[in-house]
């Protein structure tokens, strides 16, 4: 895993979107991560899904994940002030 600076603070705003943002009960947030290794999309939204409870941990398992609007996998690792969109499924067509 990569390391970030142990004596840094690192900050992700997270957005969510449609059910996302119904579950977490908020449009946006800043995120502040522990210094050391440097967390995975994976990582953060264990910690979302501690913070909002299970109505948005089960939208989190079904969501894709946008990293300053690129698709980001679950093992992405993330850096200092990226964006971070939730985007759970869409219906319609």
């Amino acid at each position: 895993m990569a390391e970030v600076d142990a004596g840094h603070r690192m900050r992700v705003t997270v957005r969510y979107f449609a059910g996302a943002r119904a579950a977490s009960g908020v449009d946006a947030e800043t995120i502040e991560l522990d210094a050391g290794v440097a967390p995975t999309v994976a990582t953060l939204a264990e910690l979302l899904a501690v913070r909002h409870g299970s109505a948005l941990a089960r939208v989190l398992t079904a969501s894709s994940f946008l990293l300053d609007e690129v698709a980001g996998g679950p093992g992405r690792v993330l850096r200092d002030g990226v964006q971070v969109d939730v985007l759970p499924p869409f219906a319609g067509g």
